[in-house]
């Protein structure tokens, strides 16, 4: 079946990608709306992969027919909460000489409603570069950079007042032989109390007259439930929410959800629960088996028992596709091992030795974009017609690099990557292919951070979780979205950049914000309409970032190595981090790395995985007083699983502070197992995890 997927939800303005789902390359689709707003205009174009862009707030319905079937997308359209606002940078702005004043133009890097990032210039207006763009309530911030380097930028921070998202959470269960599915909406910070919209999925036999909706209610009779049926909600005030979904399977019976279970309610949108209790190691591959020795799955694999040591649950492999490049980003070969690495049996011979040490893999998926020496893409820009729609295109008039592209156009890219043409999902046949890159490794691994996330549409991540999820449950779905967005936490992603504590550790680090700001950072999560029960990577490093180490000093890096594995979250540690490795891509440091901070990851990792308060959701401040040392390098929170409180000092400077809590704690630290009190006074070097008690 074709059958598009579940409700789309966006705001007006907003292009909503429609395409059939389960695509033959040679099939042909076609689009038509049956139902729009009556204050609409809006129109769908040809082809088989269409886009809408709501023109007013309310329900539209479009109909895909293929060779022998007809189905309909529905999308909810809300109004937009946006406010139009200017971006500006002048020349001084670049701390760099005045020849970047006679730049006409300055390429632009940012995500907002109506382009993206590294795709739109910027123009001169006298001194200034200026670009405008409507964005909803948040702070926001646009990178300029000239010729599209990133040798010389500058950034500019604009803040549009108003709520954050609202949030909603579906719960189910039968009562008098009804299935009864109830919406526990929450307000954004700042917003009104919001109402709950219920919808169908169209790929179910769920009739709606046979629902019954009260408020924040939903009501089934169990002889109409059908053998499956999905039930879609989002919260609505100012803005609307991420979507939640429950999926109701049903085999006939009485609709009794214990006993013989002929009712069963599942969560299709959370992640996995291991995810939650997980610390993952990224390995950047090309740079881990030393200096002189060859990177290959073989080397690596020869240094599982180093990796076991660390008490990791999770590897996170940089690509391991045929690429010409060091970092791996640009694939040759979708379908094989890169040949420096090694084959595709030594691949899996490295999996299955991560396997046996109680190690999950999680596989660096690159979708977006192909490195431009694959045949595919030497095909397309050579004219070859049957891969003609398998490149985005855009007018050699838009192209902000020096190439002379051949043909009359240029392919769609990002930033200054000239070197990794965008794919083009409007292309069935390049959908196709995508998906079946998905089958070819999904049955290897255990999970996929998703490469430039952001670059591919919401519908076609929508159809990859479908399909590996009913292959596996258990797997993992990482995104790679800058900046954050919670859109991608829809029916889509289980785990997610934390790029707001990564910013806001590195503020601490260097001295521009005090420690407490963390907190504000873990807030921008509920800000921003996360559902509560989204996964989110922390991490200070990672193979896209210079070290903190280098930016931030070795006694800062401690203390914010300590937030990440201690804040709620699934922490990230990037190989060498744990080393001293101070180079982003450097070479890891086996016979000269720092043993004492290798041996101070090994025991917060350890401390994590033992103490479960440290893995549970909430944190709250507690009150403190720095007798001695730097105030605001100092933070204190609370961590509790209901059970069991601890309390957690994280000092971000240099040699020890002496902090008194508010809170009774006990004299030993968990982490160092020293006694640190001393006079009714805590001393804290970097991090302290104390148990709630009497001193």
């Amino acid at each position: 079946m074709h059958h598009p997927g579940p409700p789309r939800f966006a705001t007006v303005g907003e292009s909503v990608e429609l395409a059939p789902r389960r695509p033959d390359p040679d099939m042909a689709a076609e689009w038509r709306l049956v139902e729009r707003p009556a204050a609409s205009t809006a129109t769908l174009g040809d082809g088989s992969v269409c886009h809408l862009e709501p023109d007013a707030p309310g329900v539209y319905r479009a109909a895909v027919s293929t060779a022998d079937e007809t189905h309909e997308q529905v999308v909810r359209a809300f109004p937009s909460v946006t406010e139009t606002v200017r971006f500006s940078v002048t020349a001084d702005d670049f701390g760099h000489d005045g020849t970047l004043a006679v730049a006409d133009r300055a390429i632009v890097i940012g995500k907002f409603n109506d382009f993206t990032m590294g795709t739109h210039w910027a123009e001169r207006d006298g001194d200034e570069w200026v670009i405008e763009a409507d964005l909803p309530p948040g702070t926001h911030h646009a990178t300029f950079s000239f010729d599209g380097s990133f040798d010389a930028t500058a950034t500019d921070e604009v803040t549009v007042e108003g709520p954050g998202r609202p949030r909603v959470e579906l719960t189910g269960e039968t009562a008098d032989g009804d299935l009864v599915v109830s919406a526990d909406a929450r307000a954004a910070p700042s917003g009104s109390a919001p109402g709950v919209e219920f919808h169908l999925d169209g790929r179910d036999a769920l009739a709606e007259s046979a629902v019954t909706i009260d408020g924040d209610e939903l009501r089934v009779p169990g002889e109409a439930l059908p053998e499956t049926a999905r039930i879609h909600a989002v919260a609505v005030a100012e803005r609307h929410s991420v979507a939640d979904t429950l999926v109701v399977e049903h085999d006939g019976g009485s609709g009794d959800m214990d006993g013989d279970g002929t009712v069963t309610v599942s969560r299709p949108a959370d992640p996995p629960a291991w995810a939650a209790d997980a610390t993952i190691y990224e390995i950047f591959v090309r740079s881990f088996a030393g200096e002189t020795v060859d990177a290959t799955f073989e080397a690596i694999e020869r240094r599982v028992p180093y990796i076991e040591s660390l008490g990791v649950d999770a590897v996170w492999l940089t690509p391991v596709q045929a690429s010409p490049t060091h970092h791996g980003y640009h694939i040759t070969d979708f379908f094989d091992t890169a040949a420096d690495l090694g084959t595709r049996a030594e691949f899996e011979s490295l999996v299955e030795r991560l396997h046996d040490a109680g190690i999950r893999v999680v596989f660096d998926l690159v979708i977006n974009h192909s490195s431009r020496d694959h045949p595919a893409f030497q095909l397309h820009r050579a004219g070859v017609p049957e891969y003609a729609d398998h490149y985005e295109r855009v007018p050699a008039s838009q192209d902000v690099s020096d190439i002379d592209w051949a043909g009359t156009d240029a392919p769609g890219r990002y930033f200054n990557w000239t070197r990794i043409p965008n794919l083009n999902y409007d292309s069935l046949a390049v959908r196709r292919w995508m998906l079946d890159v998905v089958d070819e490794w999904r049955d290897v691994v255990d999970g996929f951070r998703c490469d430039v996330a952001w670059g591919v549409s919401h519908g076609f991540w929508k159809e990859v979780r479908e399909r590996v999820k009913a292959a596996d449950p258990e797997f993992l779905l990482l995104d790679e979205t800058v900046p954050r967005d919670a859109d991608f936490a829809e029916n889509e992603f289980d785990l997610h950049y934390d790029t707001d504590l990564f910013e806001a550790l590195r503020d601490i680090g260097t001295g521009g914000a005090p420690a407490s700001s963390l907190f504000e950072a873990l807030d921008e999560s509920v800000e921003r309409g996360y559902p509560d029960r989204a996964g989110h990577m922390r991490y200070v490093d990672n193979h896209d970032e210079g070290r903190y180490l280098a930016a931030c000093g070795a006694a800062s890096l401690r203390a914010a190595v300590g937030a990440t594995l201690t804040l709620p979250g699934t922490p990230m540690i990037y190989a060498g981090q744990e080393r001293g490795v101070e180079r982003q891509r450097g070479t890891m440091r086996w016979h000269d790395g720092d043993n004492a901070l290798t041996d101070f990851h090994r025991r917060l990792v350890a401390l994590r995985a033992d103490q479960a308060p440290l893995r549970a959701p909430e944190v709250r401040p507690v009150s403190h007083s720095v007798e001695t040392g730097e105030t605001e390098a100092v933070v204190a929170y609370e961590r509790s699983d209901g059970d069991e409180t601890l309390v957690v000092v994280l000092h971000f400077g240099d040699g020890t502070a002496t902090v008194s809590l508010e809170t009774p704690v006990g004299d030993t630290d968990l982490l160092g197992g020293d006694s640190v009190t001393s006079d009714g006074t805590i001393q804290v070097d970097d991090v302290v995890v104390l148990p709630t008690g009497s001193r």
